[in-house]
């Protein structure tokens, strides 16, 4: 692997862990005055999280233009036409695969459809709306960079497709911290793994994640508690189903 996709992987997890030390210094030092605990510890993750992640991005950003100064172009890639076509039919791809896999765990293996990690940021951007950019572009950017970008390219290149992006997307569905969801996760994985492999074209599969995100996002945002009151129902329902 490139020394450059090394310090790239170094700067994501090291933004990973920085919460642990960085939202307590802003809470301590910026936030702790003039707000309830409670409010100041959210806004101190939410604010955190955008200064670290627009830091990752710029650093990692940089890191990615000199390692495609030393890669071979010799790649064939897709028009743009058709990278046009699959970076927006992408994003309705992972929706449905996404959908899919949602069913399968309800169904199949019993698992609660609710996400704590998803009702989690969704609190912080009703709090902090510029979170907003971390959700739906920062975050998606950094992801198709880590996982498919380096992981699964670097596997698929030594191996083989389902390889490697059956290894990327289960790293990509632990990440998220919700292991129970890990075929969640996994299904979008292998849908951005075909769609950069498709194209050869990293902003493809960035694209596709964005919109589908940002999709999320605004659906969570502006039905959310109707989503959560129908989530309720499916749980009652299941129970009164198993326990006749």
């Amino acid at each position: 692997m490139i020394k450059h996709y090394w310090w790239i992987i170094i700067t994501y997890v090291l933004m990973q862990l920085s919460a642990f030390a960085g939202v307590p210094m802003m809470y301590k030092y910026l936030l702790g005055t003039g707000l309830s605990k409670e409010l100041a510890i959210y806004k101190a993750q939410a604010y955190w999280t955008i200064f670290s992640f627009s830091l990752a991005l710029v650093i990692i950003l940089i890191l990615l233009k000199n390692v495609r100064q030393i890669e071979l172009r010799d790649e064939a890639k897709a028009s743009v036409k058709a990278s046009t076509f699959w970076a927006i039919g992408g994003a309705f791809m992972a929706l449905f695969d996404q959908s899919i896999a949602a069913n399968i765990e309800i169904n199949v293996f019993g698992i609660d459809p609710g996400s704590e990690n998803t009702q989690i940021i969704m609190d912080l951007v009703k709090m902090t709306p510029l979170l907003i950019l971390v959700t739906s572009i920062i975050g998606p950017i950094l992801e198709e960079i880590i996982f498919r970008r380096i992981l699964f390219r670097v596997i698929y290149k030594r191996t083989n497709f389902m390889i490697g992006a059956l290894v990327s997307s289960i790293l990509f569905a632990l990440v998220h911290g919700e292991p129970e969801h890990i075929l969640l996760y996994a299904s979008m994985g292998f849908t951005f793994a075909y769609l950069y492999v498709k194209t050869n074209r990293i902003l493809v599969p960035i694209f596709a994640h964005t919109m589908m995100n940002t999709f999320v996002v605004i659906i969570q945002f502006l039905y959310g508690e109707e989503i959560e009151k129908m989530t309720n129902q499916m749980e009652k329902i299941q129970i009164i189903i198993g326990g006749i």
